[in-house]
């Protein structure tokens, strides 16, 4: 399966985690990674280009660190101009149907900070409803997100097994390895429950 990274941190410089799962990424054989804020640092996004790329591949790993309960600006910028009507969807808008939609994404809080008794009041896969409504409308296959709780306060200890988490996560869907039924079952990824959805090659 061509699997495409979408990359969005804004200030990466000060991101030991995010960095880590992008140089990660890149090292995987087979996975393409684009840096978002890198190569349009105006926001001058170039349109037939990226749905191009989506075109290319099969899965759609959109990584990134919660901001505000949300993505980074320049993901929501992609999303405005490149899931165009009648490419992503409405009226002959199929281009992307069937493709699956990941995000692997940091909170800068802990678990217990998602619910309805914690900080946040509600857990974060509520959060990402409004992307995962968008894969829906696109008719992409929403997966749960792979997601390293507390990054403000991970140590190299906690960042380090993730990140080889996420590099077994984007080989198995390279390679078809990742059990979609399996994953459905749960709410969010972690470097913990990746082997119960990860067949063995």
């Amino acid at each position: 399966m061509k699997t495409l990274v979408l990359y969005a941190h804004p200030a990466q410089q000060h991101s030991r985690v995010n960095r880590t799962l992008a140089e990660t990424a890149q090292q995987v054989a087979g996975v393409e990674v684009v840096d978002l804020y890198a190569e349009y640092p105006r926001f001058t996004i170039d349109i037939d280009r990226e749905q191009q790329r989506l075109r290319d591949h099969d899965a759609i790993v959109f990584q990134f660190p919660l901001m505000w309960y949300s993505t980074p600006p320049i993901l929501k910028e992609w999303q405005d101009l490149v899931l165009e009507h009648g490419f992503a969807y409405g009226h002959g808008g199929t281009a992307l149907s069937g493709k699956l939609w990941l995000c692997a994404l940091t909170a800068g809080a802990p678990l217990t900070a998602y619910g309805p008794e914690g900080r946040h009041r509600m857990p974060l896969r509520s959060l990402l409803a409004p992307l995962e409504t968008t894969a829906n409308l696109c008719r992409m296959p929403f997966l749960p997100p792979y997601v390293l709780y507390g990054a403000l306060d991970a140590t190299e200890t906690r960042c380090m097994p993730h990140a080889e988490g996420y590099r077994h996560l984007l080989e198995a869907l390279r390679d078809d390895r990742l059990d979609l039924a399996a994953a459905r079952t749960l709410d969010h990824l972690t470097v913990e429950t990746l082997p119960t959805v990860i067949k063995r090659g």
